[in-house]
């Protein structure tokens, strides 16, 4: 049975005032993925203030107790990471920041998956409960976790001993803004987001002069007839009725118009849901790779993995039971039975290290004038900026009654 969210754990106008500015300063000062040293400094130093128990984890990942009686342990999570994006929002707080990629690189920065306003709703959650210890009685773990967009980071808190150091929670929480109606939260029970498994394939051949071709074994036309070929997986090797996608998302290879390279490089990533639809699909993308580089007499290529992102699950009583607290929160009209997503996310790994359950859910980020004129800008893009509010307010209610629904004294 549902209990509502006392006043003591509602924010003030004046609360709501600093959760945007939170947001916007986030918003304007974003790091990639595992470099969020100055994010976690910030973080850590909230966290600090409000009196909860901090400790670092996983590199930049930043871990805080609340502590407060007798009672159950349940864990909160906020991604903190950037995409190496230019922002194109036209927003007063747009980010000019830049970074590094692995190779040296530099490049601009953006929170152009909503991070920040994850982090945002999370600070400001972990204020409400800091604020009101009549209200609630157990432990709350807010764990504020980088390198999400890599799938780096949970598995790196994990192995650092994320739950050797904190308290095991019997559930975790995450939520993810997304491109909806802001005010609303979308949440499926059962599979939620998919695994997703990425990979560098370096087809190996035999340089020439252009105009000697017969000396050589073309990378380039050998890899793109790899590409095509697997284009055919999904649609031939998979059936109608299981959700799989197969997608080629960068090709390299020569410096010059009349030299025959070497070797070209491409990379692709598979989404499944089902264990045994991803392991057709894999098997299939090494043999087709080894197929066509052996009928073209070429070495055999190089594969090799860049991340896997573990499959989201949604332990069904548990998201059934949260969309009835989200109903009462927010209204009926406000929560929305979601379909399975093609998307990928590491959340469920935190869960998954220890064997507790965990739910995952949705919540929008612009308004409906907005909406009526197209689909929003999709996360990742560099146009994806959304409204204030009532997005980050909604990600602060949804946050507090889903932690409410376990510690709150009823």
């Amino acid at each position: 049975m549902s209990t509502a969210v006392p006043q003591s754990l509602r924010m003030t106008e004046a609360a709501e005032t600093e959760l945007v500015e939170t947001y916007q300063h986030l918003h304007a000062n974003p790091e990639l993925s595992m470099q969020e040293h100055r994010t976690a400094d910030y973080l850590a130093q909230r966290l600090e203030t409000l009196g909860l128990e901090v400790f670092r984890c996983g590199g930049t990942g930043v871990v805080g107790i609340l502590r407060n009686g007798e009672g159950p342990v349940v864990g909160l999570r906020a991604d903190t990471d950037g995409l190496p994006v230019l922002e194109d929002t036209g927003l007063d707080y747009a980010s000019t920041a830049t970074g590094a990629l692995d190779d040296g690189t530099e490049v601009p920065v953006m929170h152009a998956c909503g991070h920040d306003t994850h982090m945002a709703t999370a600070l400001k959650t972990a204020e409400l409960y800091a604020g009101a210890p009549d209200a609630w009685a157990g432990t709350i773990v807010f764990v504020l976790q980088p390198g999400e967009e890599t799938a780096a980071g949970a598995k790196a808190m994990v192995e650092d001993g994320l739950w050797d150091q904190a308290p095991k929670p019997e559930i975790m929480f995450g939520q993810h803004v997304m491109g909806g109606l802001a005010g609303t939260v979308t949440l499926m029970p059962g599979a939620a987001m998919t695994t997703a498994d990425s990979f560098k394939v370096t087809v190996r051949g035999q340089g020439s002069h252009g105009s000697m071709p017969e000396h050589s074994i073309d990378p380039i036309v050998l890899a793109a007839s790899m590409v095509v070929r697997l284009q055919t997986i999904v649609s031939r090797q998979v059936a109608p009725q299981s959700a799989a996608v197969v997608t080629i998302g960068s090709f390299h290879a020569g410096l010059k118009e009349n030299v025959i390279p070497d070797r070209a490089v491409f990379t692709l990533n598979v989404r499944t849901f089902d264990p045994q639809v991803r392991e057709t699909v894999l098997t299939s993308i090494r043999r087709i790779i080894a197929g066509e580089a052996s009928a073209s007499g070429a070495p055999e290529p190089v594969i090799e993995d860049i991340s896997h992102f573990p499959p989201l699950y949604n332990d069904p009583a548990a998201a059934g039971a949260l969309a009835a607290e989200f109903r009462d929160e927010l209204g009926g009209d406000q929560v929305i039975a979601g379909t399975p997503v093609m998307g990928s996310e590491d959340f469920g790994a935190l869960a998954d290290a220890i064997g507790v359950p965990s739910v995952f859910w949705f919540f929008g980020g612009f308004p409906a004038e907005r909406l009526a004129e197209g689909p929003a800008p999709a996360n990742h893009s560099p146009f994806f900026g959304p409204v204030p509010q009532p997005t980050l307010t909604t990600g602060v209610r949804a946050a507090t009654r889903a932690l409410f629904s376990k510690v709150g004294k009823k």
